[in-house]
């Protein structure tokens, strides 16, 4: 029996995308974030909690929130993953039809919290004696990913990198992202085999290891701006998953109805199967 369950992570991404888009400031974002904590907190061993503002370059403050699960905080041996929780406030892809409505984010961000929640709940159910911690970030899809500087993007990442729990540092850092398209296929991004290459080996080898070569594809195809560059900048061996071939991208487009239960259940076995390796 597989232990991360598909079709129960993928309600997890009904419940988000219910809220509506969690863009910061707003009603849905205040409603998502009282629901990780509860949600969170029934299932880890200790739940760090980090709130603070950040004024953007427009002036605005933003309330900012990140949650990191915490299961073994006293191991030494460590893994940390991660994934953003919060939305896209501008549809602003060029594919896009509407750029004055926000993304709903079902797979942006509603995925990758989904895989994380599914991997707490097959750690709650069988406990492992490595150390794990699941990093919900905020503030990464808020701003300009083209300024320079870009502050207003990866803004929890930072804020995590900046402000990191006491204690031993993982081991390495995967970052989830887009990771229930119904077409899914991963491939390896570039900045990932840069920065942290035996990562990426090993992911993907857990992926043939479980019959997945067919979804995570051992070629490099695309080079992201992702939370995972805020982590290798403090010397964290981060990599990002991430299934970036998604027409509704940035749009608001990006359904319930583009993503899938089976496509969530492959990549949260790859997940789990990475944590039962290390242990």
């Amino acid at each position: 029996m597989r232990e991360f369950d598909g079709p129960s992570a993928f309600r997890y991404i009904e419940a988000q995308v219910a809220f509506g888009p969690r863009v910061p400031n707003t009603d849905a974002h205040a409603k998502a974030a009282a629901w990780l904590d509860s949600t969170i907190r029934a299932r880890c061993d200790t739940l760090v909690v980090q709130k603070w503002d950040h004024v953007t370059a427009k002036g605005d403050t933003l309330h900012l929130t990140n949650f990191i699960a915490r299961f073994n905080p006293g191991a030494e041996k460590r893994i940390l993953f991660l994934a953003h929780w919060d939305s896209r406030p501008t549809a602003d892809s060029p594919t896009s039809t509407d750029s004055s409505k926000a993304v709903p984010g079902a797979n942006d961000g509603g995925s990758g919290v989904a895989l994380l929640l599914g991997v707490a709940d097959a750690l709650r159910k069988k406990p492992t004696t490595l150390g794990v911690d699941l990093l919900f970030d905020d503030g990464e899809d808020y701003g300009d990913f083209n300024a320079k500087p870009a502050n207003d993007v990866l803004i929890g990442a930072r804020y995590y990198a900046a402000h990191q729990v006491p204690g031993p540092k993982p081991l390495y850092a995967v970052l989830w992202d887009l990771v229930a398209d119904k077409d899914l296929q991963i491939y390896q991004e570039g900045n990932s085999l840069v920065g942290a290459p035996e990562v990426v080996d090993r992911v993907w080898e857990t992926a043939k290891d479980l019959g997945h070569s067919t979804y995570f594809i051992p070629s490099p195809k695309h080079n992201l701006i992702d939370d995972h560059l805020e982590l290798q900048k403090v010397g964290i061996r981060a990599i990002d998953v991430v299934d970036f071939d998604y027409p509704a991208w940035h749009t608001t487009g990006d359904t319930i109805d583009k993503v899938s239960a089976a496509s969530l259940q492959i990549v949260g076995d790859v997940a789990v199967g990475l944590v039962r390796k290390e242990q």
